[in-house]
């Protein structure tokens, strides 16, 4: 744009508009400098530990490097193909994979890791409400954010009910 209106020296990097409330526009232009010196630009101060950033970093990619050796005994078929498949190779699978697939399962269904919908009417077992519970949780959270107390015990113990029974 042109120089710095307080020094005259340096180029104008830092531009400011006021409007009042009249609606009438006034345009500043200041190097970084003289912004700076005004209050107007405000630099962080904070510093980067470049060690704890390299040990962040080397941590990641052993955990990468441990993920990468995980490999099923009977099909062959590591933890790193079945995340970019999205398949696994036999049943063992599971077992070999149980940590890393109940993290996934967690992620994926908000915590659970369990089933917790609908049982075919043949199986003739009583199922938790699950979908009941889970609602009652949401509704105990937004109590508890609105300090509705009351409410929140009330709703804490129809957890319990329908959990122990």
């Amino acid at each position: 744009m042109g120089l710095c209106e307080r020094c005259k020296k340096a180029k104008a990097t830092f531009h400011l508009t006021n409007i009042d409330r009249s609606g009438t526009k006034a345009e500043r232009h200041l190097c970084d400098a003289c912004a700076s010196e005004e209050g107007l630009l405000q630099t962080p101060k904070q510093a980067i530990d470049l060690n704890e950033l390299l040990e962040n970093f080397i941590a990641g990619s052993k955990s990468a490097v441990d993920l990468s050796n995980l490999v099923c005994e009977q099909c062959g078929i590591s933890y790193i193909e079945f995340r970019n498949q999205g398949l696994l190779g036999c049943a063992n699978d599971y077992e070999t994979f149980k940590e890393q697939i109940a993290r996934l399962l967690e992620r994926t269904h908000d915590g659970a890791t369990h089933h917790s919908g609908k049982a075919p009417k043949s199986v003739g077992t009583v199922h938790k409400p699950q979908h009941d519970i889970r609602r009652l949780k949401r509704q105990l959270d937004e109590a508890v954010a609105a300090e509705d107390y009351e409410r929140a015990a009330e709703l804490r113990d129809r957890i319990r009910e329908l959990e122990t029974a």
